[in-house]
């Protein structure tokens, strides 16, 4: 069960490797604060599939977001910004490598707070909670972009 479990997860890297680009992949900002273990586990994903982050280090993240024009219900712990948009929260390496090759009219993607079971937010015990990647759009409207879970 666990190396199926491996395997199904290696796949998965590979499957959600940024394709939408020739050579490299354009570069990923990350905000976080340097006290945040989740972050790291997210960007550890992100880097096994194919990204290469810039870590940056805040004592707040919420002035980046607002500079971003993320409103404060939907903010998560960190924030990226990648090809002219921003990624906020636990976002599955996925649905980034979609925002880059769909290039929808919006500001970003975002994951609101920390769900279990998100990208980072992996639980000993496996257990998920059902969440939704939304669009970001101008004015701070949103749109479901993928399910998860």
């Amino acid at each position: 069960m666990i190396l199926r479990r491996n395997l199904l997860a290696a796949a998965a890297a590979v499957l959600a490797a940024p394709h939408a680009w020739a050579a490299a992949p354009p570069p990923l900002a990350v905000y976080k604060t340097a006290s945040c273990g989740c972050c790291k586990g997210w960007i550890t994903i992100m880097t096994r599939a194919g990204y290469r982050p810039k870590v940056v280090n805040v004592e707040d993240i919420t002035p980046i977001g607002k500079r971003h024009s993320v409103p404060f219900e939907l903010s998560s712990c960190h924030l990226a910004t990648i090809g002219g948009y921003v990624v906020v929260g636990h976002v599955p390496a996925a649905d980034v490598g979609r925002l880059l090759k769909e290039r929808p009219k919006a500001l970003g993607i975002t994951v609101p707070g920390m769900p279990l079971g998100s990208p980072g937010m992996e639980m000993p015990d496996g257990r998920k909670e059902p969440y939704q990647t939304l669009l970001l759009l101008p004015g701070g409207k949103t749109r479901v972009f993928a399910r998860h879970g």
